[in-house]
């Protein structure tokens, strides 16, 4: 039987190859009707949809269902990131993005974004650019130069600009993938 996530990552990978699918766990039932792929989640209805049709490769997500979290994660894993606001029926969209070399897609919310900058945080202090985690804003990919907390709010300071992001809001950022120098 599959898990939860492995369903969900049947799902997307078969959906971006533009393959029908037929999938099921007590949970979660994944089928294609009518063109579109559709996941649905047996205590809420559908919570995913892709449509086989379009030209657009996207995935629209229902922002209050209880798999969100593991969807969020199976659509990073293939550069699949949330676009825009939830729209009126309460679903995200999420497209596929390019993501440069040597970085790993997180898809959190922001106190995870705080959490990791503190890793790094001692490289931002240094001369030059730090690009340990970048953020994403208007299509491009962004050097975090520094992360404060206030009332709620995390205000993120990139070149030229900030951002201010409430703590429970999700946020797309990189990490750069450590490379591990023992052989």
């Amino acid at each position: 039987m599959l898990s939860n996530l492995d369903l969900i990552r049947e799902f997307v990978q078969n959906s971006i190859q533009k393959k029908e699918v037929l999938l099921s766990n007590p949970f979660l039932i994944a089928q294609t009707v009518y063109n579109t792929n559709q996941m649905t989640a047996k205590t809420t209805g559908v919570i995913a949809t892709y449509q086989l049709t379009n030209t657009i490769s996207e995935f629209l997500i229902y922002a209050k269902s209880s798999h969100w979290e593991i969807m969020n994660q199976a659509l990073a894993e293939s550069s699949y990131l949330l676009k825009g606001e939830i729209d009126n029926r309460g679903f995200y969209r999420y497209q596929y993005c390019q993501v440069p070399k040597g970085y790993q897609v997180q898809c959190t919310k922001s106190v995870i974004l705080w959490r990791a900058w503190w890793k790094y945080r001692k490289n931002a202090l240094k001369p030059g650019i730090p690009l340990d985690l970048l953020i994403q804003k208007r299509d491009a990919w962004y050097p975090i130069r520094d992360l404060i907390i206030s009332d709620g709010l995390l205000y993120i300071k990139t070149l030229g600009s900030e951002i201010a992001i409430h703590s429970d809001d999700l946020v797309i950022w990189l990490s750069k993938i450590e490379v591990n120098s023992q052989n």
